[in-house]
């Protein structure tokens, strides 16, 4: 339990009957007339799904323990992602419901960090970039310009993202995990 005076960013707290909240950002409110009151912005952990919640200050709210942990991808099991926790070579399986959109920037060897509660994974979370090879794309045309359009290239995971014009098959690039958007060529 702890005070809604005691809320930071990133704490999980337990409302509505068990279901996890992430705070993503909160305000004291102080005023003139009335009680004191804590303004918040609440992700619910599991869905993505953004609320604003007041508290009034001083209220006790449950805190959930989220066990985050960096964990390497090791391979596929089926439906399962496995992953091996590099401290004491643990592994878990992740249902691909847990791993999300993560499962489109996943290659083997790839650093993730896997939350779990009481034992659950809730989700799996990458770097905000990865750097990927292009497996297909189809070639530039003459006069192609970089401030031109963008054309379908399909990573080494199988998803597809829009790329410039310039980039060709076997390139690497660094592309955004939470968009899917394109960033920049990496340079070897």
């Amino acid at each position: 339990m702890a005070s809604t005076n005691d809320l930071k960013n990133g704490l999980v707290l337990k409302l509505d009957g068990g279901q996890l909240w992430s705070v993503v950002e909160f305000q004291h409110v102080k005023p003139g007339k009335g009680p004191a009151f804590v303004r918040t912005k609440l992700k619910n952990v599991l869905s993505g799904k953004v609320v604003d919640k007041t508290f009034n200050a001083g209220v006790k709210v449950e805190t959930a323990t989220i066990d985050r942990r960096d964990m390497q991808f090791s391979y596929m099991d089926g439906e399962y992602f496995v992953f091996m926790d590099m401290d004491t070579y643990d592994q878990l399986m992740v249902d691909r419901k847990a791993v999300g959109d993560a499962a489109n920037f996943l290659i083997e060897g790839f650093t993730a960090s896997v939350a779990q509660h009481e034992g659950e994974v809730l989700y799996v979370e990458l770097p905000a970039a990865v750097e990927l090879v292009i497996q297909h794309t189809d070639p530039g045309v003459q006069g192609d310009r970089s401030t031109g359009g963008t054309k379908p290239a399909t990573l080494e995971t199988g998803y597809e993202i829009g790329v410039p014009l310039f980039i060709t098959t076997g390139e690497k690039i660094k592309v955004d995990t939470r968009t899917g958007d394109y960033l920049g060529r990496v340079n070897s």
